[in-house]
């Protein structure tokens, strides 16, 4: 089945906007559901959370994600790697600095310290890498949001905004292969790029869901646990359109 490398919920409101990153390792309970190819009924289980994409696809994902955070899921939108890959090549590149050597066999990524113009298929390396993180699938949610706030100052600066032939690639290349909801209209996608510009521009906070154990043993595999008291209340945040407390950092 498909993986999804990269999952985030993205709320607005009189409380603020906040985008939450959501390890795709997290241990969580996945719904029963009906696989509708086969007919065949599922029961619920404990999983990470990517495994209720790869088992259900998006509605899957969705359930699960509303039954573990209590928050309800208005609309989807998923890129494939390929949009990914010609986004930042539409945009020519982004900059991006590292504080340490990083070579990944398996992602491809290979950077020296220092900055760097990633193009697209090294961009799509440095945001699937997670072996060369020290805590794994937190590091790698945490390049992703830096990654996503570096592509949008990018996309916003006015070499690209007042070159029409720059600018058309970008948003061409993102809808190709951009899969939303079927109740998605034009202006509530375009509010919600204009709402994950404003958040990586500073207008806003980027979050990662709190966690107390980032290597869970599990049947699965090693997993992420989040942490359930301080998860709890931010999702409570959310849902009551509070601004939201960031938690400290998992140590």
């Amino acid at each position: 089945g498909r993986r999804t490398d990269s999952m985030m919920v993205l709320h607005t409101g009189s409380g603020g906007t906040t985008m939450l990153s959501l390890p795709r390792d997290s241990w969580v309970a996945i719904p029963g559901f009906v696989r509708p190819e086969t007919g065949r009924r599922y029961n619920p289980s404990l999983n990470k959370l990517n495994a209720a994409y790869s088992m259900g696809g998006a509605d899957l994902l969705v359930a699960a994600i509303e039954r573990n955070t209590g928050l309800r899921i208005d609309h989807y939108a998923e890129i494939g790697f390929s949009g990914f890959v010609d986004v930042v090549d539409a945009v020519g590149g982004v900059r991006m600095c590292v504080d340490r050597n990083i070579k990944d066999p398996k992602s491809g990524l290979d950077l020296q310290k220092g900055c760097h113009t990633l193009d697209g298929a090294k961009a799509l390396a440095f945001v699937r890498q997670r072996k060369q993180e020290a805590d794994g699938d937190l590091g790698r949610t945490r390049n992703q949001q830096k990654f996503l706030a570096a592509l949008a100052n990018k996309a916003a600066t006015p070499g690209v905004l007042a070159n029409p032939f720059a600018a058309f690639p970008t948003v061409r290349a993102g809808l190709d292969t951009l899969i939303v909801d079927k109740d998605m209209g034009l202006p509530t996608l375009m509010s919600l790029f204009e709402a994950v510009k404003g958040v990586t521009s500073g207008n806003g906070k980027q979050l990662n869901v709190p966690v107390s154990n980032p290597n869970l043993r599990t049947s699965k595999g090693s997993a992420v646990q989040w942490n359930e008291t301080q998860a709890r209340r931010l999702f409570d945040q959310l849902r009551n359109d509070q601004p939201v407390t960031p938690t400290p950092p998992t140590p």
